[in-house]
């Protein structure tokens, strides 16, 4: 996400939808398939046309690995709150460890 991009559509590329994307994409000369290609390549192929370069930051090992530390903290206390009997607790707790689990399948990828 750059001024740029703001600059030259009126909003973030990653913030667009694929159809969206598409349209845009078809307009530009020099792009080809623009049916067949998925949102990460057409945001992609647009910030190349443009010149635009990516400045997104990778997800470090070390930035799964805290999460994989939240993770381990967090199961311990859903465990204090079911040994409780604390319900409620329990199914917060489930629910950040299941919010925490999407984070690491993304930084991953």
């Amino acid at each position: 996400m750059t001024e740029k991009e703001v600059e030259i559509w009126g909003r973030p590329l990653v913030k667009m939808t694929t159809p969206e994307l598409k349209d845009i994409a078809k307009g530009v000369e020099g792009i080809s398939g623009v049916h067949g290609m998925k949102k990460e390549e057409l945001i992609e192929v647009l910030r190349k046309s443009k010149g635009i370069v990516d400045d997104a930051v990778k997800k470090t090992e070390s930035s799964l690995r805290s999460i994989k530390r939240k993770i381990r903290s967090i199961k311990a206390e859903r465990a204090g709150a079911l040994e409780a009997r604390n319900r409620r607790l329990a199914d917060i707790y489930r629910r950040r460890i299941a919010r925490l689990k999407k984070k690491t399948r993304r930084a991953a990828a």
